[in-house]
């Protein structure tokens, strides 16, 4: 298996998983154009998507999904409420429900519940006889399930949104700032840590996804989540905000 992160933040959030048969593509925050312009850089061939699995209906996560699935001619997964809260246009829907597997790519998928200002929001934890992977982001905190999904994954593509102290002294309004640290917002860097460390895996790759362009950097989140999970850095990623076009590629 592999995973290619081609865009994870504010601006937009996308990623492409190779199974052993096709692949699969979590989300499409980006225009069509940018997508098959970042999958062209990792040497991804449109015709190997199989499906485009959403989480929500926030426009990071939703935005480019219409488009990109009538140009690669596959279907979209979703729950019924991120459908009803989305403006896809006409698409091949697949409905998903939360702990309900499906196959998908030579992968078993299972949608698992999160917690956010969402509809019916979920992430994903992708398996094949390789390895497994979870992309679990938008969540104000970790659920039973993605915490137990956590703990068996070998590629964890999890949140870091923001850093406490930037966020309190930083410029949002100050319902925002509520939102964004409730049960319903984003993980910081210290709760992201914090279920690094009560999951402990041997071997396990990290990927800190969801940056705030505002509110964390790079070091700042891999400096939190090294000293509290106590995980060496070289298991940690993340993408740069200020570097154009950078993506990551992680293999099992």
């Amino acid at each position: 298996m592999e995973v290619h992160i081609l865009a994870s933040g504010s601006d937009g959030n996308c990623a492409v998983i190779r199974g052993p048969e096709s692949s699969v593509m979590v989300d499409a925050g980006i225009s069509r154009k940018r997508a098959l312009h970042l999958m062209d850089l990792n040497g991804i061939d449109p015709s190997e998507i199989s499906g485009i699995l959403v989480t929500h209906e926030h426009t990071d996560h939703v935005s480019g999904v219409g488009p990109t699935a009538r140009k690669l001619e596959c279907p979209v997964f979703c729950t019924a409420g991120t459908m009803a809260g989305s403006n896809m246009g006409k698409v091949d829907f697949r409905q998903v429900s939360a702990c309900r597997p499906l196959s998908l790519g030579g992968m078993e998928i299972m949608p698992l519940p999160t917690s956010h200002n969402a509809a019916e929001p979920v992430c994903y934890r992708l398996s094949s006889e390789d390895g497994t992977v979870l992309i679990a982001t938008d969540t104000g905190v970790l659920t039973a399930p993605v915490k137990q999904a956590l703990a068996e994954a070998d590629v964890a593509v999890i949140e870091s949104n923001y850093d406490r102290r930037m966020l309190s002294e930083g410029p949002y309004p100050y319902p925002l700032k509520r939102l964004i640290d409730s049960d319903i917002g984003h993980m910081s860097n210290y709760m992201c840590a914090e279920a690094i460390r009560a999951t402990s895996r041997e071997g396990r790759r990290i990927f800190l996804a969801h940056l705030s362009r505002t509110n964390n950097t790079p070091d700042v989140a891999k400096e939190t989540v090294e000293a509290v999970a106590g995980i060496r850095r070289s298991r940690l990623d993340c993408l740069d905000p200020g570097v154009a076009d950078d993506t990551r590629v992680i293999r099992i």
